[in-house]
């Protein structure tokens, strides 16, 4: 199932959702850090990297949900794809919590809040493996037609042109 929002011939979803995975992931990795030495800017810089990764999930969830309304219903791919997408909002809602919790004292937050933002990578990281199912096993946002002698996404050819030309 190809795509519905690409962007040189790529999912903007999959080229988006690697930002806010990022951000939030190291912001987690910064509160640790700042458990374990307990000096330094870390749960101030995780604050931001926060927000920034909540704002860059959420656009990343537009282009995921576009694609995710093409996915044929009663499919294995659309109730992983629902299943991930859910996830994914309680992933932003977790950090949400945790942003919030954050507000009055970034550089010294409560253990609620940083037990929202673990509990927030915990959950990413079954929901990234659930975006990986989709599109590595399910071939959701992989052009149809799709092999491993396909010509370039920017040549404007069709991924199965090639297929005749395919080695065994």
């Amino acid at each position: 199932m190809e795509s519905r929002a690409k962007l040189f011939g790529h999912s903007v979803h999959a080229m988006l959702i690697t930002f806010p995975i990022g951000l939030l992931v190291t912001a987690a990795i910064f509160d640790v850090v700042h458990l374990v030495t307990n000096s330094g800017p870390w749960t101030t810089i995780s604050y931001y990297m926060i927000v920034a990764g909540i704002i860059g999930g959420l656009v990343a969830a537009v282009f995921g949900f576009i694609d995710y309304l093409a996915i044929p219903g009663e499919t294995r791919a659309k109730g992983v794809g629902r299943i991930h997408g859910i996830g994914n909002v309680i992933v932003v809602l977790l950090f949400v919590t945790s942003w919030w919790l954050r507000r009055g004292s970034p550089e010294a937050p409560s253990g609620a809040a940083l037990t929202f933002s673990f509990l927030g990578v915990a959950l990413a990281s079954v929901t990234a493996w659930l975006g990986g199912e989709l599109v590595e096993r399910l071939g959701v946002a992989v052009d149809d037609g799709a092999h491993l002698d396909a010509p370039s996404s920017l040549s404007g050819a069709p991924a199965a042109s090639a297929a005749s030309n395919r080695r065994p």
